[in-house]
């Protein structure tokens, strides 16, 4: 296959790959009902003067499914960090024991999972939308290859290669959004 077509091709899968990588980082910071850190990723906490993620000023766990455990590195910063949560908006009330900071979090209600499943569906199709783009794009460039002297043949061939990659990772996404949504759904 031309070298030229072989670029396109890992193009593609690249950026296929990072639409993938993308929705599943989205699907992290979803709460399933369980406790799991990546829910707090995105609370930062002023440390001293300087903009820190909240993971940089304590030690966070989940010692059992319905619990995070926040421990401040500096005893100073347990007000902060309440603050913080709070103003995030995620929907958990921290208790401070003058120890730890726990979350405790709550069974999702009946509704909320399937106000859940249609936000993880939204996500879906966004990605799927995202990796046919990608196809279109390169199989735009493909025909822009055909017209400087790409043999039509090797064209085709590469076309079908990337329909077959989209394929590919259109059944990623069922397979992960699938995965979560039974996540979401098991009470």
């Amino acid at each position: 296959m031309d070298e030229e077509a072989l670029f396109y091709l890992d193009l593609a899968k690249d950026k296929m790959e990072k639409a993938i990588r993308h929705l599943e980082d989205e699907l992290l910071h979803i709460r399933a009902g369980k406790a799991t850190p990546t829910i707090l990723d995105g609370i930062h906490v002023d440390y001293y003067g300087a903009n820190m993620p909240l993971a940089q000023v304590s030690s966070i766990g989940t010692p059992d499914p319905k619990t995070i455990l926040i421990q401040p590195w500096d005893k100073s910063m347990f007000e902060v960090i309440e603050k913080a949560i709070l103003a995030a908006n995620i929907g958990l009330t921290p208790i401070n024991n003058g120890e730890v900071i726990r979350l405790n979090i709550p069974p999702l209600t009946e509704e909320r999972r399937k106000n859940l499943v249609k936000q993880i569906r939204n996500m879906a199709e966004n990605t799927r939308i995202s990796i046919r783009t990608t196809r279109r794009e390169i199989m735009e460039d493909f025909k822009k290859l055909q017209k400087e002297g790409l043999a039509e043949d090797v064209a085709v061939d590469a076309e079908e290669k990337v329909q077959d990659m989209t394929d590919q990772y259109s059944k990623k996404v069922d397979i992960v959004v699938t995965a979560k949504e039974k996540e979401i759904m098991t009470v």
